[in-house]
């Protein structure tokens, strides 16, 4: 009986960013440093450029851009985004290639201004940049509600908005060893971060970047199979219980 009512999953393991500190019924976080995200092989990126006449830069922007400069499906930022190829270059009308491998998306429309401006246009033309990431894209998988590859249209994304994405981790789910496959210029690193500690907020491995793979680790009660709340354990005990004992009686007799 102890084993299966040590088999139950506690409250402890299921609620996110708990204080290590319990009689603080406050939680005060740490501001968190927020370093702009440098851009990788295989990243989309969606580019808008404009001016007072709209005709001098048609040829510039993809026909399925919206005003805000962001593509209105995925299949559109599939078609008209500029992927960052293995060079670390993107491909503009006109402008032709140019290598952004490294740099914000800030120094990106700063770099495509000063060209514009050098070769194109006059500072009279008004010209007007818009570069932004196009979508946060990652993969979540394991013990999630909804897993599979998700494309988030906003510039900054938590750990734990990509799971409320997902419809939450399931309650087998170890939120204290969630593993986080990230890419980098050099090679695949793996991480793991405890959802349940508040001091996960620090991390660097907190905010998502594009590509990132988030693997969500089973419990061990999953393998045991004898439930996940008291009374499913106790379930399952009493099923035990009832079937040694008719096979006692059936062999006594």
């Amino acid at each position: 009986m102890a084993f299966f009512f040590t088999s139950c999953i506690p409250s402890k393991q299921l609620i996110y960013l708990q204080s290590k500190d319990e009689n603080d019924s406050t939680r005060v976080i740490k501001p968190i440093v927020f370093k702009s995200y440098r851009l990788k092989t295989d990243d989309f990126l969606s580019i808008a450029i404009k001016a007072i006449d709209p005709n001098l830069v048609q040829i510039f922007n993809p026909s399925t851009s919206t005003n805000a400069g962001l593509p209105q499906t995925e299949q559109a930022l599939f078609f008209d985004g500029f992927k960052v190829d293995d060079h670390g270059n993107i491909r503009i009308p006109v402008i032709g290639e140019m290598n952004v491998l490294g740099f914000t998306t800030d120094e990106v429309r700063v770099k495509i201004e000063k060209e514009l401006l050098a070769k194109y246009f006059n500072k009279e033309a008004d010209i007007f940049v818009v570069v932004k990431l196009a979508g946060l894209r990652f993969t979540i998988n394991g013990e999630i509600s909804i897993p599979g590859t998700k494309t988030i249209f906003q510039e900054k994304l938590n750990v734990l908005e990509a799971v409320a994405n997902s419809g939450d981790i399931t309650m087998l789910g170890d939120r204290k060893n969630v593993t986080i496959i990230r890419q980098f210029p050099y090679g695949t690193e793996m991480h793991d971060i405890d959802l349940t500690d508040i001091n996960v907020t620090q991390s660097p491995y907190y905010y998502v970047q594009p590509n990132d793979y988030i693997y969500i680790k089973p419990l061990k009660q999953k393998s045991w199979g004898t439930g996940k709340t008291g009374l499913e354990s106790i379930s399952t005990l009493v099923t035990l219980v009832t079937f040694a004992t008719t096979v006692f009686l059936l062999l006594s007799k």
